[in-house]
């Protein structure tokens, strides 16, 4: 079979039938964003020191990051800033600390799928579909500064494949052989 991903056969995929099944085996479409208000205004912002708690525990505490996000669902697409534009959600949180179970259960409860997650959690069909259409993502630094190469280090074992990828392809864009 031809592992080579194509921008044509990317947006196929990705605009195709084919593409519901792999993120609802991710579990992001297991639950609908948070909803407006039944008026159609805008609830109020969230609770900054319930954001700036979340994230933080979702970098490694799971029982804690289940019982905020059933006191308040919105959560799980909360971003905080920690300074200078460094902004993370607990999904990004949970992705740079290999922090797996965090991340399914975040993804389970409708997060926002990033390349920094998707790396972390193995999932080298939607790496290399990314970077054969955003050669340069590979260098967009993650939350924290944090590389792409470091969150799938971070996943362990299961994500080994898409590390190899990653170090594969630096590799050859360095030695102007094309990344692809």
């Amino acid at each position: 079979m031809n592992s080579t991903i194509t921008r044509r056969s990317f947006v196929r995929a990705a605009t195709g039938s084919c593409a519901a099944p792999s993120l609802g085996a991710l579990g992001v479409l297991a639950s609908p964003p948070p909803a407006r208000a039944q008026s159609g205004k805008r609830p109020p912002p969230l609770d900054a020191d319930l954001v700036h708690e979340f994230v933080k525990v979702a970098h490694g505490d799971l029982a804690r990051t289940q019982e905020l996000l059933g006191r308040q669902p919105a959560l799980v697409v909360a971003t905080w800033d920690w300074g200078g534009g460094d902004f993370e959600t607990g999904l990004g949180g949970a992705a740079h600390m290999g922090n797996r179970p965090i991340a399914e259960f975040l993804l389970a409860n409708g997060a926002r799928i990033d390349l920094f997650a998707a790396a972390m959690l193995g999932r080298l069909d939607i790496v290399k579909a990314a970077l054969a259409v955003y050669p340069g993502a590979i260098d967009v630094p993650g939350p924290h500064g944090i590389p792409l190469i470091a969150h799938a280090s971070a996943g362990g074992e299961e994500a080994r494949p898409v590390l190899e990828f990653l170090n594969g392809f630096k590799k050859r864009a360095s030695e102007g052989d094309g990344a692809q």
